[in-house]
C-alpha cells in the first residue's frame, strides 16, 4: 500500500522546481534529476521512505521546533549555574529581556525620527529668510505628486468657505452667493454642484463625504453625496457657522439670533439650545480633543460652552472689538493654545490652561484676520491681502513687546476680502477662500506626515469606509459627557458618597438599601407611615391593656389571606397624600374622640384595681405590676 501511494505522489507540487545543486538530506522523488552547479545531470539517491519524501516537501517543522535565533550579545550567561533546566530558564530570560531591550531602542529612535521637524525649508546660514522663498520656487523643489496641491480656482460665487474631510481627500467649497460643490481634489472626481440662489454662510462634512450640511439663508439643509437634499433643520434659524462633532454625531451651529443648538445626526432630534445672550455670532470654531465649541461674539467675548451646561463654561474678554477670527490647535499638545482675531486688529494666542492673559499678541495689517492652526502647530494669520504662517515654538514664547513672531512663509493675494482659511489634514496645503475664487498654497511642514488608519484613512475603501462608520456608531460618545478636561472620557468614576441615618458611610449598597432607608438617604422618608399602624390601632382598641382587644382582633391572618382581602385601588400613594393633608390639623371630633378614649381607658384600670385589692386606696403590690403599661 505504501508503495502504491508513493508511485501515486498525489501530494507532488504541480511543477518541480529546478535545483542548481543538490543537498544532501533533502527530500525528493527517487526518479527525478536534477542540475550540478557544473551542468552536469546528477541522479539523487533514493529515499528511503518514499511516503515520507512525497509529504516533506510541502510540509515545514512547527515554530516550537524550529532553531530559535542566537541571542543577543548583551545577554548574561549562566555557564556557572550546574541545574541544567534552570540554566536553560535564566539563558532563555536573559535573551528575552536583551531583546526587548534592544526593540525599545529601535522604538524610540523611530519615534524621535517621525517627531523632528521634516519637510520644512532649511536656510543655509542666517542671512537668508524663508519667508523669501514663493510658491513657484517651493513647486520646483517638490515632488511631483506634492505639486499638485498648488491650485487656483477661479470662481464668480463670492467670498468663498471650504472644508475637508477628516482624512483629507475630499473638499467642500460655498460661496456667499449660493455655489456649493463637493469634489475628490486629488483625483479631480466631482461628486456634486449646485447652485442654490441664495446667501449661504458655511459648509461642513459629516461623519464622511457622503453627507454635507450647508448653513443657508434661513435654515440648515443637509445633502448626500449626489447634491439631493435630505433634510431642513428648521430648528437651526437663520446658521452662520457650522461644526461637526465626529464623536458624538453632533451637528452644531450658530446664528444671528445668538442660539447655540446641536442636532443629534444620527436620530435627527434636537439635544440642546443654548441662549448665548450675546447676540450674533459670526465665529464658531471646536476643541477636537474635548468637543468644546468656541464662540466669538461681538462685544469681543469669547465663550466656551458644552451640551450639558446651560451657561457658559469659561467666559474671557479678548478683544476691545467683535472677535472675526477663532481657532485651537489641534496638534499632539492636546487643545492647549487658542489664537484669535479681532477688530480692533490684534491677534492673541492663548494658553487654555489657566486663562491669564495673553501668552503672545501682535497686530495685524488691515484688521478682521483670520486665523487657523494646522495639524503640526503652524498658525496661518489672513489679513489685508496677504497670508502669513508662523511656526512654533516661537508662537508660544511669552514676550512682553507686542511684536509677531519669526515669520515662517508668507504669500501675498490681491483678491480682497480674505474670507476663509483652511489646512487639509495630512497635507502640506493651506486652502483661502476670497472673492474670486480659492487658492490653494504649499506650506512645507504643516501637515502630519503619519496618519491613523483606524481613525482617518486617506487611502480608505468602501468597504473600510462603510466598517468605520458602522463602527463610529457603535462607539458614539453621549452628549452629557462632553468636558473641558480631556482625560474624563475613559476614567473611573469616584466612589459613592452614601451615609446613613445616623451620619456614618454606608457599607451597603444604595441599590440594595430596604425602601425606607433608600428614602431616608434621599431625604424623601415620610416619617408618619412608620407609625400609622400603630396610631391607628392605639386610637381604636382603647390601649393594650384591654382583655378584649385580642379576641376581637381574631386569629392572626397569614400572608396569603391579607393579599386576598387586600382593597384593591387604594395605593400608598393616596394615603400619604391624605396623611399629609389632615396633618398639623386640629379637628374638633377627633379631639372629643380622644378624650373618650382615655376616660374609658382609665375607668377599666380603676375597675381592675377594685377587682384585685378591694379597696382602691390599700390593694397589695404585686409582682406582676412590673409588666403593666405606665401611663
Amino acid at each position: 500500500m505504501d508503495a502504491l501511494i508513493a508511485r501515486a505522489d498525489a501530494i507532488q507540487p504541480l511543477a518541480k522546481r529546478r535545483r542548481t545543486e543538490y543537498t544532501p538530506g533533502r527530500s525528493s522523488h527517487p526518479t527525478s534529476h536534477e542540475i550540478s552547479a557544473n551542468g552536469s545531470e546528477t541522479t539523487k539517491p533514493a529515499h528511503p521512505d518514499p511516503t515520507a519524501a512525497s509529504i516533506s516537501r510541502n510540509t515545514a517543522l512547527p515554530a516550537s521546533l524550529r532553531p530559535t535565533s542566537p541571542p543577543p550579545s548583551s545577554a548574561h550567561t549562566h555557564k556557572h549555574i550546574k541545574n541544567k533546566s534552570l540554566r536553560l530558564t535564566l539563558d532563555r530570560q536573559s535573551a528575552h529581556s536583551a531583546r526587548t531591550k534592544e526593540l525599545i531602542k529601535d522604538a524610540e529612535l523611530l519615534t524621535s525620527a517621525l517627531g523632528a521637524e521634516h519637510g520644512r525649508i532649511e536656510v543655509d546660514d542666517e542671512m537668508e529668510k524663508t519667508w523669501r522663498v514663493g510658491q513657484k520656487d517651493i513647486v520646483s523643489g517638490a515632488g511631483q505628486e506634492a505639486a499638485k496641491g498648488r491650485k487656483e480656482w477661479v470662481l464668480d460665487g463670492g467670498g468663498y468657505r471650504a472644508r475637508y474631510t477628516r482624512n483629507g481627500r475630499h473638499l467642500a467649497i460655498v460661496g456667499k452667493t449660493g455655489h456649493v460643490a463637493t469634489f475628490d481634489w486629488q483625483s479631480g472626481t466631482m461628486h456634486a454642484e449646485l447652485q442654490l440662489r441664495e446667501t449661504c454662510q458655511d459648509i461642513t462634512f459629516l461623519h464622511d463625504h457622503s453627507h454635507f450640511a450647508v448653513a443657508q439663508n434661513k435654515y440648515v439643509f443637509i445633502y448626500d453625496q449626489d447634491g439631493v437634499e435630505l433634510h431642513r433643520l428648521s430648528a437651526h434659524v437663520e446658521p452662520t457657522r457650522l461644526e461637526f462633532l465626529p464623536y458624538h454625531w453632533l451637528l452644531a451651529s450658530i446664528g444671528r439670533p445668538g442660539f447655540l443648538k446641536y442636532t443629534d445626526t444620527s436620530t435627527g432630534q434636537l439635544v440642546t439650545s443654548h441662549r448665548t445672550k450675546l447676540g450674533s455670532c459670526s465665529t464658531l470654531a471646536q476643541n477636537p480633543h474635548t468637543a468644546v465649541l468656541y464662540l466669538g461674539h461681538q462685544n469681543g467675548q469669547v465663550t466656551l460652552w458644552t451640551p450639558n451646561l446651560p451657561h457658559p463654561a469659561v467666559r474671557l474678554l479678548a478683544h476691545m472689538g467683535g472677535v472675526t477670527g477663532l481657532s485651537v490647535d489641534p496638534s499632539e499638545e492636546g487643545g492647549r493654545y487658542m489664537a484669535t482675531s479681532g477688530v480692533d486688529g490684534r491677534v492673541k494666542v492663548w494658553d487654555c490652561r489657566n486663562w491669564k492673559g495673553a501668552v503672545r499678541e501682535w497686530g495685524a495689517r488691515g484688521g478682521g484676520a483670520e486665523v487657523e492652526w494646522s495639524q503640526r502647530g503652524s498658525l496661518a494669520v489672513a489679513s489685508g491681502g496677504s497670508v502669513n504662517i508662523y511656526n512654533p515654538p516661537t508662537i508660544h514664547a511669552p514676550h512682553t513687546a507686542h511684536s509677531p513672531p519669526p515669520l515662517y512663509m508668507t504669500h501675498p493675494i490681491p483678491h480682497r476680502p480674505l474670507s476663509g482659511l483652511r489646512f487639509c489634514p495630512f497635507q502640506d496645503i493651506l486652502t483661502v477662500g476670497h472673492a474670486k475664487g480659492l487658492s490653494s498654497i504649499l506650506v512645507p511642514g504643516s501637515g502630519e506626515p503619519n496618519f491613523d488608519s483606524s481613525e482617518a484613512d486617506p487611502f480608505e475603501t468602501r468597504k473600510a469606509r462603510r466598517e468605520r462608520e458602522v463602527r463610529g456608531l457603535l462607539d458614539k460618545i453621549q452628549p452629557d459627557m462632553i468636558s473641558l478636561d480631556p482625560s474624563f472620557i475613559g476614567s473611573l468614576a469616584p466612589p459613592p458618597k452614601l451615609t446613613t441615618t445616623d451620619g456614618q458611610p454606608a457599607d451597603i449598597p444604595f441599590a440594595r438599601l430596604p425602601r425606607m432607608e433608600r428614602l431616608k438617604v434621599q431625604g424623601k422618608a415620610d416619617e408618619t407611615e412608620e407609625n400609622d399602624d400603630d396610631d391607628h390601632h392605639h386610637y381604636n382598641d382603647g390601649g393594650g391593656d384591654d382583655d378584649g382587644a385580642e379576641a376581637a382582633k381574631g386569629p392572626r391572618k397569614t400572608k396569603e389571606e391579607k393579599e386576598k382581602t387586600k382593597m384593591r385601588g387604594k395605593g400608598k400613594s393616596m394615603k400619604r397624600f391624605l396623611r399629609k393633608k389632615r396633618k398639623n390639623v386640629i379637628d374638633p371630633a377627633a379631639v372629643a374622640i380622644r378624650a373618650k378614649l382615655d376616660k374609658q381607658r382609665e375607668e377599666r384600670r380603676k375597675a381592675k384595681e377594685v377587682q384585685m385589692g378591694g379597696d382602691e386606696g390599700v390593694r397589695k403590690p404585686s409582682a406582676l405590676d412590673r409588666f403593666k403599661r405606665k401611663t
